[in-house]
């Protein structure tokens, strides 16, 4: 496939039709090539070689380059005008959208080499738990009627797809109402025996705290959370959760202990003790996840440490003995919990019937049955600015109303310390070029 059959247009407003045109096929091939080669991520940059992840690792191809020129008009052609307006103000945003019915989702942003695109390929459908070869044991969660379940992990582990089957365990055995709170929506769900409302922010509410305010006058069963950044929205969704109501959220961290310790860090000292009673009264299980690459199956599956609101854990956070979590999980195996160690030795090392995480990634065979629908009763734009500047005011108040303290810069540089191989392998060009086989289909 030769891409420079029709070169972008220079001159703005002539050929515009054409070269987005062409612009869209050569993403869209781009797109079922990276689910075909089993691609995890992609990052697309103006002048640079093309950039994907593969099993964690990074990956150049030096075949395949985007001008800055052809990167505007894509983002011209992907965003919606309410998306280009927050990327004009906000110089970033974050969309999930449908490409050949495959469902991705997108960060684009501005940098020295002009805008950027980092895209994360979503499952075509919702996964179920054990197609994500995860242990049969979180199930279980489906049968919690009120609570808190945290899905915790590095960036791109899967929190997220994680959440996502769970909320369909939900959906597929028992009568529910279940609302997610997101940003942005990356899977559609399809109501079965639950109900199922999505909401966006910045589509749907303008924060996670009003959407958690709404949540609790909408008769919800199970309340879905994103992500758990900010001290509000902390303190809201454990009042969500005393109300009795399941909620499902997720949070950054990398085990147990360092789940407890940042909910509560992340309101001032005085207020620790309060938060540190209300988790310890709603915490139901707290699932950290990772994936390890395992060399007798050639793929990354995700590696668990499961704890248990079990009475000894919920009088360790009340009396902040944190150091004493990772020992009551070990001791706590009857109750259900894995330690990491543990999981690894006994479940995947044990195992022999993984599932290849590429099956999960096929395009959909059908597009979503519900179609988005936007109501003439709001104005779309009202909140633009405060979703805008939602971070900047919540950083400003918490210097105000004695918020958590700055963290260290020893901390930062830990927190995203992330170190990853890059290396050439293989190359995107041939599995592009493999789309046009006239039996690609067969």
């Amino acid at each position: 496939m030769q891409y420079n059959e029709h070169p972008v247009k220079e001159t703005p407003g002539r050929g515009d039709n054409i070269s987005d045109t062409w612009m869209m096929k050569r993403f869209n091939d781009l797109v079922l090539a990276a689910v075909r080669g089993g691609f995890s991520d992609l990052h697309i940059t103006g002048g640079q070689p093309l950039v994907f992840r593969k099993d964690g690792t990074i990956h150049f191809d030096n075949t395949l380059q985007w001008s800055h020129r052809e990167i505007d008009h894509l983002v011209k052609s992907l965003l919606n005008d309410r998306q280009l307006q927050i990327l004009k103000k906000r110089w970033s945003v974050d969309c999930a959208i449908n490409v050949n019915q495959v469902r991705i989702r997108v960060n684009v942003f501005n940098t020295i080499n002009g805008l950027s695109l980092a895209i994360r390929l979503l499952p075509g459908i919702v996964p179920t738990l054990r197609k994500l070869n995860l242990h049969s044991s979180l199930e279980q969660i489906r049968e919690i009627k009120a609570g808190l379940v945290l899905i915790c992990g590095t960036t791109g582990c899967g929190k997220s797809t994680t959440i996502a089957a769970l909320v369909n365990e939900v959906n597929n055995t028992r009568p529910a109402h279940i609302i997610t709170l997101e940003d942005p929506i990356e899977l559609r769900f399809q109501s079965n025996k639950s109900l199922i409302e999505q909401r966006e922010i910045g589509t749907h509410m303008p924060s996670f705290e009003q959407g958690l305010l709404d949540v609790l006058r909408e008769d919800p069963d199970v309340i879905v959370v994103g992500e758990l950044r900010e001290p509000e929205t902390i303190r809201l969704t454990l009042n969500a959760a005393e109300a009795g109501h399941l909620v499902i959220a997720s949070l950054h961290a990398s085990n147990c202990e360092e789940v407890i310790y940042r909910i509560c860090n992340s309101f001032s000292a005085e207020a620790q003790e309060e938060i540190r009673h209300q988790l310890a009264s709603t915490l139901a299980w707290v699932i950290v996840q990772q994936l390890v690459y395992v060399d007798r199956i050639g793929f990354r599956v995700p590696l668990l440490s499961i704890m248990k609101g079990t009475p000894p854990v919920k009088g360790i956070i009340r009396e902040n003995k944190l150091h004493q979590i990772e020992n009551a999980i070990h001791t706590g195996r009857n109750d259900g919990m894995w330690a990491a160690s543990r999981y690894l030795n006994e479940f995947i090392n044990l195992s022999d019937s993984f599932i290849h995480p590429a099956q999960n990634f096929k395009p959909s065979e059908e597009p979503p049955r519900d179609i988005s629908y936007a109501s003439s009763l709001i104005n779309a734009e009202a909140h633009m600015d405060q979703v805008i500047l939602n971070d900047y005011e919540l950083k400003e108040s918490k210097t105000k109303i004695g918020g958590p303290k700055p963290v260290s810069e020893e901390h930062a540089r830990d927190e995203f310390s992330q170190h990853y191989t890059i290396v050439d392998y293989g190359n995107v060009k041939d599995l592009i070029a493999q789309l046009d086989r006239p039996d690609r289909h067969k």
